[in-house]
């Protein structure tokens, strides 16, 4: 399976949804999906993409979310762990 611009996807839950699509722009609206869930951009042409993508797929932006919230998920070296907010006392 190939993706473009060489970009890969960093959840399962977009691996899955990629392995069911066919066609390139479904392919770059999961993976620009799964990029705003990990870091969400301020321009308004991002944000009406954004909000359009996770109201045809309210699920599989649950999913990513939730699988990018988990601190089980595997860590891969191509990706920057989140940065926590949480303080220890």
């Amino acid at each position: 399976m190939s993706y473009m611009d060489g970009q890969m996807p960093r959840t399962m839950a977009v691996r899955r949804a990629l392995q069911q699509s066919a066609d390139h722009r479904g392919m770059a609206d999961l993976l620009f999906l799964e990029a705003w869930e990990a870091q969400p951009q301020g321009d308004i042409a991002s944000t009406l993409r954004i909000h359009q993508i996770r109201r045809a797929n309210p699920e599989l932006a649950a999913a990513i979310r939730a699988e990018l919230a988990s601190p089980a998920r595997a860590v891969r070296p191509d990706v920057a762990p989140a940065q926590s907010n949480a303080s220890t006392i």
